[in-house]
């Protein structure tokens, strides 16, 4: 059994030591915002794989899209332009 004696530096420890981090309900909404926008970004990657001018115009458009309608944070300029192939 703990003696009388040992009980106040017991307690003094227990109280300088730092307490566990629990996450807040703002750090939960963020980091479910941040993987749907990362879901949005992974989405429009497998529609438009190529790394040609094209394709990252169109897998930008795609990617805005998705934000828009899921009600998420992005750029706000406007919606960019796909670019047409050069014609030779």
């Amino acid at each position: 059994m703990l003696s009388m004696r040992r009980l106040p530096a017991i307690l003094l420890l227990a109280l300088l030591l730092p307490a566990p981090a629990f996450a807040d309900s703002n750090w939960k909404q963020s980091q479910t915002v941040w993987s749907r926008m990362d879901k949005c970004t992974r989405e429009a990657r497998r529609q438009f794989p190529d790394y040609t001018a094209e394709a990252n115009a169109k897998r930008e458009i795609a990617r805005q899209r998705c934000l828009r309608n899921g009600n998420l944070p992005g750029e706000t300029d406007p919606q960019p332009q796909a670019v047409e192939p050069a014609s030779r």
